[in-house]
């Protein structure tokens, strides 16, 4: 999975990501985190999305970490239930 930075500010990130699953968990968990917007785009199925964040309260950087954070807490529990 390749993930590129196309823009970078306080309130505003532009990506590029290979993975729409990735794109989409991601989206999901931004909004539960409280970013105003999340979006992916794609030109064609053979080229990256354009997955864009902004959001005004909450630094983006720091809800994407808070995100990817809760996303690996939650794989790791769903992984222990399946060792069980």
């Amino acid at each position: 999975m390749n993930i590129e930075v196309v823009k970078s500010d306080k309130n505003e990130v532009e990506l590029k990501i290979d993975n729409l699953t990735v794109a989409e968990v991601l989206r999901a968990y931004l909004y539960e985190n409280g970013i105003e917007f999340a979006a992916w785009r794609r030109e064609h199925p053979s080229k990256p999305l354009i997955f864009k964040i902004e959001g005004k309260e909450k630094a983006v950087k720091k809800a994407v970490s808070d995100a990817v954070a809760h996303i690996k807490k939650d794989c790791d529990k769903i992984l222990a239930l399946l060792k069980k």
